[in-house]
Order: structure tokens, then sequence, then C-alpha cells
């Protein structure tokens, strides 16, 4: 294959992580007959859900439709926070000013958990705590920043302060942004590796793990329920459906209120160390403000830049979306310009028609999802919450448990509105910054 200017030699249409921690083939081994509890989902929900539960003594089976971890678990750009979703959204205000202490606090306590879970069973997951620059897009949006980062401090007790545009070129070696807010205690870390060890996690636990085992429907059958799979069925008392953007039609109730939104990350070949230095002075996860907006990092090891954004309306294959990426690349880095990416890839967000996320029971059967592309740190929370839930060892239920949780008319799960969504977001931002518009069809 003809090599094209700005995909380096032996480029990849798949994930950077993947060449450290691939996903896995486990369909060697048969279903289970029986079990305590079915969790259907290999990503972070899922895993650490299964490993509380093992952990308790129950038999505890994991499924999934692919090779484990296939999904956006592996996909991700691996950045670890709380808070600032539901603030610079708005959408803490979906649960009334009642609850609002409770939503942060459980934000605050998801980063806790995985945190502390990473370091307490020794993950080999690359955590570092980086500190994150919100990079803003407009002055208008500065503005907001500032507020913003009063507001997140207040709420979370975060360690958050604006930086003004003539500060920026100490976080960003970039004039394209018009300052911003810098979160200290947010890190980033490798998503792959992470579902890596809580795979193998799982599995000292007790928990048994099968891949190519898609889940093709549920039924009850008296006090247990049976989830019907491509390799079989399974008894259990209790399921767990943590699928998040990769829900599919098993489940029509969740399917019906999760839009998958692909969002696409490249990865740059190594770059030389002044050059990093250039770019990322203090090597810090980040994101800009365009309602279309892009987020990037460098690698662990400090020699790439990983840069995702959804650049285009309409899917497109890696190499169309790998230069439209690239194009944004060089307007935020003009001194990227000549440098080629090795690896362009796709995964699914889970979104939600009202921002949060959702856990909760429907018929019987225990859900855990929507995390908005927040969902490295809150995820696994959402599952580990799910298995105290089961095993009755809350002290008191999630804030995130047993809302409503919104559908639209006519929506069955295939997302048409995400392309209608994207537009909009394109438009908005090409209106307040025509100069800095990309084409995006």
């Amino acid at each position: 294959m003809a090599t094209e200017p700005i995909f380096s030699n032996g480029f990849q249409a798949s994930p950077y992580w993947w060449e450290a921690a691939p996903p896995e083939n486990a369909a060697a081994d048969p279903l289970p007959a029986d079990a305590d509890v079915a969790v259907v989902g290999s990503g972070y929900c899922g895993l650490v859900a299964a490993i509380e539960l093992a952990r308790a003594g129950l038999q505890t089976v994991v499924v999934d439709a692919g090779p484990l971890g296939f999904g956006a678990s592996t996909r991700s750009g691996g950045m670890v926070s709380f808070g600032q979703k539901l603030i610079l959204s708005g959408t803490y205000k979906v649960f009334g000013e009642g609850n609002a202490g409770r939503v942060f606090a459980e934000s605050r306590a998801s980063f806790e958990f995985t945190t502390a879970f990473i370091e307490r069973e020794g993950l080999d997951a690359d955590y570092r705590r980086t500190g994150r620059f919100f990079a803003a897009y407009t002055q208008g949006d500065f503005a907001a920043l500032v507020r913003n980062a009063d507001l997140l401090r207040v709420r979370t007790g975060a360690t958050v302060r604006a930086v003004p545009r003539g500060e920026q070129r100490r976080e960003i070696g970039s004039d394209f942004y018009f300052g911003g807010m810098l979160v200290e205690d947010y890190g980033g870390l490798d998503p792959a590796k992470y579902n890596r060890a809580l795979r193998g996690l799982a599995r000292k636990s007790g928990a048994s793990l099968h891949s190519h085992a898609r889940v093709l429907g549920l039924r009850s059958e008296g006090a247990r329920h049976v989830v019907l799979t491509g390799r079989g069925s399974i008894r259990a008392r209790e399921v767990i459906v943590a699928t998040n953007g990769y829900t599919d039609g098993a489940v029509p109730f969740l399917r019906r209120r999760i839009v998958p939104a692909a969002s696409y990350i490249a990865a740059t070949e190594e770059l030389p160390p002044e050059l990093m230095d250039d770019i990322m002075p203090r090597r810090r996860m980040m994101s800009d403000t365009r309602l279309q907006l892009s987020y990037f990092r460098p690698s662990p090891d400090g020699r790439r830049l990983l840069f995702g954004c959804r650049p285009t309306v309409l899917t497109r294959d890696e190499r169309t979306v790998g230069r439209r990426i690239h194009a944004r690349i060089c307007q935020v880095y003009p001194q990227l310009r000549g440098r080629r990416l090795s690896h362009v890839w796709q995964g699914f967000v889970g979104m939600t028609f009202d921002g949060v996320p959702h856990m909760g029971t429907h018929r019987g059967i225990h859900y855990a999802m929507g995390c908005n592309g927040n969902g490295v740190a809150l995820a696994g929370y959402l599952g580990h919450q799910t298995a105290l839930k089961i095993l009755g060892r809350q002290n008191r239920p999630s804030v995130f448990d047993g809302r409503p949780f919104p559908s639209r008319p006519f929506y069955t799960g295939a997302p048409w509105i995400v392309p209608l969504a994207s537009a909009a977001y394109h438009l908005r931002d090409a209106a307040v910054r025509p100069a800095a518009a990309l084409n995006f069809l």
C-alpha cells in the first residue's frame, strides 16, 4: 500500500494502545450453564463489578460480543477526571439543586475510587496525576471557564485556577486559544493496559471471562434470568448489562436510551523530545471548549501526541478522518506540519438524552451506562456501586441510581441523531470563530 504524506510507514487503522495491550480472545473455554451473576460487557464497569462480586464469593461470569476489551475501554483518550463535565455542560442541574451536593460528591468519589483502586491493587495502567488544561476556543469561553473554575473549586474541592492567554504558553505550545482553566487534580492512564489489568484481577478474584459470546436476548425463568448468547445460554440469579456505547438490541429498553456517538483519535509518529517539550511543556491532559471539542494528550512515554475529536459530520474511514484530524492538529500546533500519523481509530461514546449517567434495574436486569464521554473513572465506579447494590453493601443508594432514564419518540438505537447534532456543533463553532473553521462534511 502506498504511503500517503501524512501517514507513517506501517500506519495502523487501530488504537495505538493496542500495541502494548491488545484485546483478548477468550473463546476457548465453554460458558458455564449456571452462575450467580452474569455480566454483559468487558469494559471497566463490567470488570470492576465482576471483581467485587467474585471476591464476595459469588460465581461470576463476564461475556462480551467480541474480544475482551474490544470496546471503548481500550479506545478512549484515557483521561481521568471528575466534576467538570457536569459543570461545563450544566447537566448537574438535572438532579435539582437539592441533590447537587450529592452529584458532585459522587463524581469526586468516582475519581478517588478509581485512583485508589489502581494504587491499592498495583495495576499496571501507566496512571499519572498530570493535571488537565481546558483551552478556551473564544474570549467568551475564557470568561465562562473563569466562572466554572470557581464553581468547580467550591463544589468539588478541586485544585483549579484560570490561566490567561498571556500565560498559556507555560501549559501549551500554541497561540490558537484564548487562555484556559487548569485542574491540577486530574490525570491520565493507558486505557488498554488498565483494561488488561482489570481482566487479570477479575480472573484472580475468581470470575470467568468469555469473549465472542454476543448476547442475543434475555428472558426470565422463575427466579432466574436466562442469558442467550451465540455460544450457549447461562442461567443466572442476577444480570448486569454494562455495554455503554456498544449497547445493541439484546435489551431494547436500553438501546432506546443510549446514543452511540463515534469519536476519533489519531496518534502521531514519535516526535523529538524538544518538540514535545515545546507543544506540551508540562505533559498535561488537554481539551478545548468547542462544542465539537478536541481532546489531546501525550502518550504515557511522552514521545507522541494523541489527538481526539469528531472532525466530520458523517462516519468516514480512518484515512479520511486522519486527514481531517491532521488538519486540526496543525491548526492548534503549526509546528507539527510535516509530522505524520501512525494510528487512527474510532470508538463509540455512550451518550444519554439528559446528559448524565444512569444505573438502575429494568425488569430485574441491572444496568450501568451512559457516561457521556467521561467514563474512565465513572464507569468503574458505577460497576462498583452496582455490585455493592447486589450484595446489599451500599451505605446509601447512588445518586445516579433509579432516576428516570429518558428516550425520544422514534429513537430505536440507530444513531441518526448524531450527524444532526454534530452538524449543529460544527456550525456553531464556525459561527463564533469563522477563521478557525475547518471543512466538516
